[in-house]
């Protein structure tokens, strides 16, 4: 499995009202997206970053989901191109389903 956290630089601080608003609406895009696990919408504090932090199947169904559109849309939606950092997750502890321990196989 692996685990992108996905960041970019706002051009005005956003509340956090108006992110959720934003989130929301783009939300629906991420339901039963092949190779998607989980996303997760994160700000900053200041309002000043927004971005997501999403747990893959694996990096090629990953990179297959950034490319074109994806970025395009990024950009006209929050004026700002994506950073993208990658991280391995070979376990993970899920407290939410009563700690469930995942191993990447």
């Amino acid at each position: 499995m692996i685990t992108t956290i996905v960041q970019f630089a706002l051009t005005e601080p956003v509340s956090l009202e108006e992110a959720a608003r934003r989130f929301k609406s783009s939300a629906p895009k991420y339901q039963k997206m092949p190779g998607l696990i989980r996303k997760y919408y994160i700000r900053s504090e200041d309002g000043r970053t927004a971005g997501g932090v999403y747990l893959w199947e694996n990096r090629q169904v990953a990179e297959a989901a950034y490319a074109g559109e994806w970025r395009a849309r990024v950009a006209q939606l929050y004026g700002a191109e994506p950073v993208i950092s990658w991280f391995d997750s070979p376990v993970i502890v899920d407290n939410a389903a009563g700690g469930a321990i995942t191993t990447a196989a």
